[in-house]
């Protein structure tokens, strides 16, 4: 009975192991996830404090001009990695093949930028924080179409949590008397909100099955090369009358530079968060870019706080931690390089973590085994002596 008890303790200990393991495992792809997320969000924010100083101290609103130093920055870094790859990932094997969709590619990513900042011109910051949440419900339409991404009760559950907590943000904003922007034109702004909503979910979906089936550099390289030259065709074509008429001082270069540089920093590190989880959980945790705008307005603009400001970030957090707390199933993404990722964090480290269980489940057994022979032997033994003795 003793024996018996002991090898069920036995049996027990490896998969406890191997549970809380996979649970610490989890814990720490999770928190690091979250904190990428964050610092995506952060990356946002000071994209909109600079652009808000630009507009609102020094009148400089060229937005194709903001978004072509990005693209350029891009190109100079990525697109040249391209150039000097050898094989299929060189750029001209690149362009000789897919030339027409990263093309498709980068036309919708410019516009999707320039739709957003345009309709600050016609339509009410209120509307655009609500209108903005429609890239969710169009990137989970998308996934579930083009990535066979399945999701279950839990992520719907997740998302809404988060839109509530974009809503309690809102409401703050409005009980504050903070509804800023132009209203000349509500039903434009608003359209050209959803358009640059559904463009962005678009560019998402596509830039997460190209990280995670080819590579991150091939995808910003090409949306660099595609996204200078035709952000430096619709500048010159829409925005030359405002870049001749620039007063250009230290403090405008170095606001300039700074937008620039989060810029070029947010589209540097997305594809890493999205590898890592998905282009839906990656624009979840930017909800909370919003809220940090806001939280910079109290000291550089003087806006008024709520205490729905930190009611809001906790809600959208705990939806965000939900949405990655159970992994998606994909059926479609299929890696296939050496930047290979998984659609859940959860799938990145399951099978190391279900090789090692088994792995130390099959070594207990074994130890196992070799105890229950030498009880064997040792029984063996005295029945030989016992029957001598007789």
């Amino acid at each position: 009975m003793e024996r018996t008890q002991g090898a069920e303790a036995c049996d027990r200990t490896p998969r406890l192991l191997c549970f809380f393991s996979v649970a610490i495992v989890h814990c720490r792809q999770l928190f690091k996830t979250l904190l990428m997320g964050q610092g995506l969000s952060a990356l946002i924010c000071g994209t909109a404090v600079t652009s808000q100083y630009l507009a609102s101290v020094y009148y400089l609103n060229t937005p194709m001009l903001q978004s072509f130093i990005n693209y350029t920055l891009l190109g100079i870094t990525y697109t040249i990695a391209l150039i000097f790859r050898q094989g299929d990932g060189n750029i001209l094997q690149i362009l000789k093949t897919k030339w027409w969709k990263y093309l498709l590619l980068g036309l919708t990513d410019v516009e999707a930028n320039y739709a957003v900042v345009k309709a600050y011109q016609y339509t009410t910051l209120t509307s655009i924080q609500l209108l903005d949440c429609f890239i969710i419900p169009v990137l989970m339409i998308l996934s579930w179409f083009f990535l066979k991404t399945r999701y279950r009760i839990i992520h719907y559950v997740a998302v809404c949590l988060c839109l509530a907590g974009v809503g309690a943000m809102v409401g703050a904003d409005i009980l504050a008397g903070q509804d800023q922007g132009s209203s000349s034109d509500i039903l434009l702004g608003d359209g050209l909100v959803l358009v640059s909503a559904t463009l962005y979910a678009i560019s998402n979906v596509c830039q997460e099955y190209t990280v995670k089936n080819l590579s991150r550099v091939e995808f910003l390289g090409m949306v660099g090369l595609f996204g200078s030259v035709i952000s430096a065709i619709q500048l010159g074509i829409l925005e030359h009358n405002e870049v001749s008429k620039i007063q250009w001082t230290w403090e405008t270069a170095l606001i300039l530079a700074g937008y620039a540089l989060c810029m070029y920093g947010f589209y540097s590190f997305m594809p890493v968060v999205i590898k890592m989880s998905s282009a839906t959980a990656v624009n979840l945790s930017l909800l909370t870019g919003d809220l940090f705008s806001l939280f910079c307005g109290l000291f550089l603009f003087q806006y008024t706080f709520s205490g729905l400001y930190i009611v809001s970030l906790v809600v959208i957090l705990v939806g965000f931690i939900m949405f990655n707390t159970v992994p998606t199933l994909n059926r479609a993404l299929a890696p296939a390089s050496d930047e290979e990722g998984c659609d859940n964090h959860a799938a990145e480290f399951d099978n190391d973590s279900t090789q090692g269980c088994v792995d130390e489940i099959t070594c207990a057994q074994a130890e196992q085994d070799q105890i229950k022979s030498q009880v064997n032997q040792r029984q063996s033994s005295c029945v030989v002596i016992n029957s001598v003795k007789m």
